[in-house]
Protein backbone atom coordinates (compact mmCIF):
# COMPACT_ATOMS: atom_id res chain seq x y z
CA UNK A 1 0.00 0.00 0.00
CA UNK A 2 2.77 2.30 0.47
CA UNK A 3 4.08 2.54 -2.80
CA UNK A 4 0.58 3.17 -4.22
CA UNK A 5 0.10 5.76 -1.61
CA UNK A 6 3.60 7.54 -2.71
CA UNK A 7 2.77 7.31 -6.49
CA UNK A 8 -0.50 9.11 -5.88
CA UNK A 9 1.21 11.64 -3.92
CA UNK A 10 3.65 12.11 -6.85
CA UNK A 11 0.71 12.65 -9.07
CA UNK A 12 -1.37 15.09 -7.45
CA UNK A 13 2.12 17.29 -6.77
CA UNK A 14 2.54 17.35 -10.71
CA UNK A 15 -1.10 17.87 -11.27
CA UNK A 16 -0.97 20.46 -8.88
CA UNK A 17 2.20 21.95 -10.74
CA UNK A 18 0.42 21.66 -13.85
CA UNK A 19 -2.38 23.73 -12.97
CA UNK A 20 -0.86 26.34 -11.53
CA UNK A 21 1.77 26.81 -14.45
CA UNK A 22 -1.25 27.44 -16.62
CA UNK A 23 -3.58 29.39 -14.25
CA UNK A 24 -7.78 29.18 -13.90
CA UNK A 25 -7.62 31.77 -16.63
CA UNK A 26 -4.24 31.26 -18.46
CA UNK A 27 -5.34 31.46 -22.33
CA UNK A 28 -4.81 28.75 -24.24
CA UNK A 29 -1.31 27.78 -25.47
CA UNK A 30 0.23 30.02 -22.80
CA UNK A 31 1.82 29.45 -19.21
CA UNK A 32 1.13 31.95 -16.31
CA UNK A 33 4.17 30.96 -14.02
CA UNK A 34 1.84 33.51 -11.32
CA UNK A 35 -1.36 34.85 -11.33
CA UNK A 36 -0.09 38.21 -13.16
CA UNK A 37 2.08 36.93 -15.60
CA UNK A 38 0.92 35.86 -19.02
CA UNK A 39 3.83 33.89 -20.96
CA UNK A 40 2.96 33.40 -24.69
CA UNK A 41 6.13 34.18 -26.04
CA UNK A 42 7.40 31.57 -29.32
CA UNK A 43 3.74 30.52 -29.71
CA UNK A 44 3.00 31.42 -33.35
CA UNK A 45 0.48 34.09 -32.90
CA UNK A 46 -1.01 36.11 -35.36
CA UNK A 47 -2.86 37.98 -33.07
CA UNK A 48 -3.23 38.58 -29.43
CA UNK A 49 -4.49 36.14 -27.54
CA UNK A 50 -8.04 35.89 -26.24
CA UNK A 51 -8.83 35.61 -22.94
CA UNK A 52 -6.35 37.25 -21.29
CA UNK A 53 -6.69 37.97 -17.92
CA UNK A 54 -8.19 41.52 -16.73
CA UNK A 55 -5.92 41.86 -14.07
CA UNK A 56 -2.46 40.57 -16.17
CA UNK A 57 0.62 42.61 -15.14
CA UNK A 58 3.22 41.17 -16.93
CA UNK A 59 2.47 39.88 -20.40
CA UNK A 60 4.93 38.39 -22.94
CA UNK A 61 4.53 38.05 -26.49
CA UNK A 62 7.42 38.23 -27.86
CA UNK A 63 8.94 36.44 -30.85
CA UNK A 64 5.49 35.79 -32.42
CA UNK A 65 3.43 36.75 -35.75
CA UNK A 66 1.18 39.55 -34.02
CA UNK A 67 0.75 42.73 -36.94
CA UNK A 68 -1.09 45.08 -34.75
CA UNK A 69 -2.52 46.35 -31.55
CA UNK A 70 -5.71 47.38 -30.91
CA UNK A 71 -6.01 51.30 -29.29
CA UNK A 72 -8.11 50.41 -26.94
CA UNK A 73 -6.11 47.39 -25.61
CA UNK A 74 -4.39 49.27 -22.42
CA UNK A 75 -7.31 50.83 -21.47
CA UNK A 76 -8.99 47.08 -21.16
CA UNK A 77 -5.69 46.10 -18.92
CA UNK A 78 -5.19 48.83 -16.94
CA UNK A 79 -3.06 46.96 -14.43
CA UNK A 80 -0.18 46.15 -17.29
CA UNK A 81 2.91 47.40 -16.09
CA UNK A 82 5.08 45.23 -18.23
CA UNK A 83 4.52 44.32 -21.88
CA UNK A 84 6.62 42.34 -24.56
CA UNK A 85 6.36 42.39 -28.17
CA UNK A 86 9.60 42.23 -29.69
CA UNK A 87 9.95 40.53 -32.76
CA UNK A 88 6.77 40.65 -34.17
CA UNK A 89 5.15 42.05 -37.15
CA UNK A 90 4.09 45.43 -36.11
CA UNK A 91 4.49 48.09 -39.10
CA UNK A 92 2.77 50.86 -37.21
CA UNK A 93 1.38 51.64 -33.49
CA UNK A 94 -2.00 53.54 -33.66
CA UNK A 95 -2.50 56.92 -31.98
CA UNK A 96 -3.34 56.22 -28.69
CA UNK A 97 -2.65 53.21 -27.86
CA UNK A 98 -0.81 53.76 -24.65
CA UNK A 99 -3.70 55.77 -22.86
CA UNK A 100 -3.24 58.86 -20.17
CA UNK A 101 -4.24 56.40 -17.47
CA UNK A 102 -2.24 53.57 -18.46
CA UNK A 103 0.56 52.41 -15.68
CA UNK A 104 2.83 50.91 -18.03
CA UNK A 105 5.97 51.23 -17.63
CA UNK A 106 8.24 48.78 -19.58
CA UNK A 107 7.49 48.75 -23.22
CA UNK A 108 9.32 46.70 -25.90
CA UNK A 109 8.52 47.37 -29.66
CA UNK A 110 12.18 46.16 -31.19
CA UNK A 111 12.91 43.97 -34.06
CA UNK A 112 9.20 44.90 -35.64
CA UNK A 113 8.46 46.09 -39.09
CA UNK A 114 7.46 50.02 -37.78
CA UNK A 115 8.11 52.38 -40.40
CA UNK A 116 7.53 55.89 -38.43
CA UNK A 117 7.11 57.11 -34.76
CA UNK A 118 4.17 59.50 -35.51
CA UNK A 119 2.84 62.23 -32.77
CA UNK A 120 -0.12 60.52 -30.26
CA UNK A 121 1.39 57.70 -30.67
CA UNK A 122 2.43 57.08 -26.72
CA UNK A 123 -0.35 59.26 -25.92
CA UNK A 124 1.77 60.93 -23.01
CA UNK A 125 1.95 58.27 -21.00
CA UNK A 126 3.43 59.69 -18.00
CA UNK A 127 4.43 56.03 -15.96
CA UNK A 128 6.54 54.82 -19.03
CA UNK A 129 10.24 54.55 -17.97
CA UNK A 130 11.92 52.47 -20.52
CA UNK A 131 10.88 52.40 -24.20
CA UNK A 132 12.67 49.99 -26.44
CA UNK A 133 12.00 50.80 -30.23
CA UNK A 134 15.51 49.53 -31.50
CA UNK A 135 16.23 47.07 -34.34
CA UNK A 136 12.86 48.24 -36.69
CA UNK A 137 15.19 48.17 -39.93
CA UNK A 138 12.41 50.31 -41.67
CA UNK A 139 11.84 52.66 -39.06
CA UNK A 140 12.92 56.11 -40.97
CA UNK A 141 10.67 58.80 -39.58
CA UNK A 142 10.12 59.68 -35.49
CA UNK A 143 8.48 62.94 -35.36
CA UNK A 144 9.53 65.87 -32.88
CA UNK A 145 6.56 65.22 -30.81
CA UNK A 146 6.57 61.42 -30.85
CA UNK A 147 7.52 61.04 -27.11
CA UNK A 148 5.99 64.15 -26.17
CA UNK A 149 4.46 63.70 -22.70
CA UNK A 150 6.38 60.84 -21.83
CA UNK A 151 7.83 62.98 -18.75
CA UNK A 152 9.04 59.58 -16.42
CA UNK A 153 11.03 57.94 -19.45
CA UNK A 154 14.59 57.32 -18.16
CA UNK A 155 15.69 54.51 -21.49
CA UNK A 156 15.27 55.09 -24.51
CA UNK A 157 16.56 52.65 -27.48
CA UNK A 158 16.25 53.85 -31.05
CA UNK A 159 19.75 51.66 -32.08
CA UNK A 160 20.04 49.92 -35.73
CA UNK A 161 17.00 51.60 -37.41
CA UNK A 162 17.05 53.16 -40.54
CA UNK A 163 17.09 57.11 -39.63
CA UNK A 164 18.85 59.41 -40.98
CA UNK A 165 17.72 62.65 -39.27
CA UNK A 166 16.18 63.13 -36.21
CA UNK A 167 15.11 66.71 -34.19
CA UNK A 168 16.92 67.20 -31.57
CA UNK A 169 12.74 68.36 -29.75
CA UNK A 170 12.28 64.70 -30.07
CA UNK A 171 15.42 64.07 -27.38
CA UNK A 172 15.09 67.38 -25.30
CA UNK A 173 11.78 67.51 -24.41
CA UNK A 174 12.43 64.20 -21.72
CA UNK A 175 13.24 65.66 -19.09
CA UNK A 176 13.70 62.18 -17.29
CA UNK A 177 15.97 61.10 -19.81
CA UNK A 178 18.94 58.92 -18.58
CA UNK A 179 19.94 56.62 -21.38
CA UNK A 180 19.79 57.12 -24.92
CA UNK A 181 21.08 54.67 -27.75
CA UNK A 182 21.42 55.63 -31.51
CA UNK A 183 23.95 53.40 -32.74
CA UNK A 184 24.27 51.54 -36.06
CA UNK A 185 21.54 53.98 -38.12
CA UNK A 186 22.57 55.50 -41.32
CA UNK A 187 22.88 59.34 -40.11
CA UNK A 188 23.67 61.72 -42.74
CA UNK A 189 25.93 64.43 -41.76
CA UNK A 190 24.44 67.33 -43.31
CA UNK A 191 23.05 70.42 -41.69
CA UNK A 192 19.73 68.85 -40.70
CA UNK A 193 22.04 66.96 -38.71
CA UNK A 194 23.89 69.86 -37.21
CA UNK A 195 21.51 70.65 -33.69
CA UNK A 196 21.19 66.43 -33.43
CA UNK A 197 25.62 66.60 -33.41
CA UNK A 198 25.12 69.17 -30.98
CA UNK A 199 23.17 67.41 -28.74
CA UNK A 200 24.95 64.56 -28.97
CA UNK A 201 28.30 66.12 -27.78
CA UNK A 202 26.35 67.88 -25.22
CA UNK A 203 24.75 64.93 -23.67
CA UNK A 204 27.29 62.01 -24.67
CA UNK A 205 27.11 61.00 -20.94
CA UNK A 206 23.57 59.36 -21.84
CA UNK A 207 24.91 57.52 -24.78
CA UNK A 208 26.42 54.06 -23.36
CA UNK A 209 29.42 54.50 -25.31
CA UNK A 210 29.53 57.93 -25.83
CA UNK A 211 29.63 58.71 -29.72
CA UNK A 212 32.35 55.77 -29.95
CA UNK A 213 31.17 53.86 -32.68
CA UNK A 214 28.69 55.98 -34.07
CA UNK A 215 28.95 57.02 -37.56
CA UNK A 216 27.39 59.58 -40.40
CA UNK A 217 27.77 59.90 -44.19
CA UNK A 218 29.17 62.79 -45.84
CA UNK A 219 26.63 64.21 -47.97
CA UNK A 220 28.99 64.79 -51.13
CA UNK A 221 30.21 61.28 -51.19
CA UNK A 222 28.42 58.82 -49.06
CA UNK A 223 31.76 57.88 -47.51
CA UNK A 224 31.29 56.81 -43.70
CA UNK A 225 33.05 59.21 -41.01
CA UNK A 226 33.37 58.37 -37.18
CA UNK A 227 31.71 61.21 -35.28
CA UNK A 228 34.59 61.50 -33.01
CA UNK A 229 36.59 63.18 -35.65
CA UNK A 230 33.53 65.54 -36.33
CA UNK A 231 33.31 68.88 -33.93
CA UNK A 232 30.76 71.66 -34.00
CA UNK A 233 33.13 73.45 -36.92
CA UNK A 234 32.37 70.81 -39.10
CA UNK A 235 28.33 72.54 -39.79
CA UNK A 236 29.59 76.11 -39.49
CA UNK A 237 28.74 76.70 -42.73
CA UNK A 238 25.07 75.30 -41.74
CA UNK A 239 24.89 78.93 -39.54
CA UNK A 240 24.71 80.78 -42.65
CA UNK A 241 22.33 78.14 -44.68
CA UNK A 242 18.47 79.59 -44.83
CA UNK A 243 15.76 77.29 -43.80
CA UNK A 244 12.50 76.90 -45.98
CA UNK A 245 10.38 79.22 -43.97
CA UNK A 246 13.43 81.64 -44.04
CA UNK A 247 13.33 81.85 -48.04
CA UNK A 248 9.08 82.21 -47.68
CA UNK A 249 9.79 84.79 -45.46
CA UNK A 250 12.20 87.08 -47.13
CA UNK A 251 10.21 86.59 -50.45
CA UNK A 252 6.79 87.38 -48.43
CA UNK A 253 8.66 91.00 -47.01
CA UNK A 254 10.33 91.64 -50.80
CA UNK A 255 6.54 90.85 -52.30
CA UNK A 256 4.85 93.52 -49.62
CA UNK A 257 7.42 95.91 -49.59
CA UNK A 258 7.33 95.95 -53.37
CA UNK A 259 3.39 96.65 -53.24
CA UNK A 260 3.76 98.65 -51.06
CA UNK A 261 6.14 101.03 -53.11
CA UNK A 262 4.25 100.71 -56.09
CA UNK A 263 1.19 102.01 -54.42
CA UNK A 264 3.24 105.01 -52.97
CA UNK A 265 4.54 105.73 -56.19
CA UNK A 266 0.92 105.79 -57.85
CA UNK A 267 -0.42 107.97 -54.83
CA UNK A 268 2.48 110.33 -55.14
CA UNK A 269 2.16 110.09 -59.11
CA UNK A 270 -1.43 110.99 -59.01
CA UNK A 271 -1.10 113.75 -56.34
CA UNK A 272 1.04 115.74 -58.79
CA UNK A 273 -1.02 115.35 -61.19
CA UNK A 274 -3.44 116.56 -59.82
CA UNK A 275 -1.90 119.45 -58.11
CA UNK A 276 -0.81 120.39 -61.95
CA UNK A 277 -4.12 120.48 -63.33
CA UNK A 278 -5.29 122.47 -60.63
CA UNK A 279 -2.27 125.04 -61.01
CA UNK A 280 -3.50 125.22 -64.64
CA UNK A 281 -6.78 125.93 -63.46
CA UNK A 282 -5.61 128.85 -61.25
CA UNK A 283 -3.47 130.44 -63.98
CA UNK A 284 -6.36 129.98 -66.45
CA UNK A 285 -8.27 132.04 -63.91
CA UNK A 286 -6.32 134.68 -63.44
CA UNK A 287 -5.44 135.64 -67.01
CA UNK A 288 -9.23 136.17 -67.75
CA UNK A 289 -9.48 138.25 -64.76
CA UNK A 290 -6.58 140.38 -66.17
CA UNK A 291 -8.30 140.66 -69.41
Amino acid sequence: MLPCVCWLQLILILLSSVLWTRGENCPATCLCPDPHTVDCSGRGLTRLPDEIPLDVRRLLLADNWIPRIPSDFLVLYSDLVYLDLRNNSLSHIEPGTLSTSSRLVFLDLGSNNLTEIPKGTFGESRSLIKLRLGNNPYLSMVSEDAFLGLTSLRELELERNALSTLKVGALSQLPSLRVVRLEGNPWVCNCNFANLFAWLMENSHKLPNGVDGMECSLPMDGRRVSLTQLSKDSFRECQATLTLTDLLIIIFSGISVSVVAIMTSFFLASTVHCFQRWSKGTKGDEEESEE
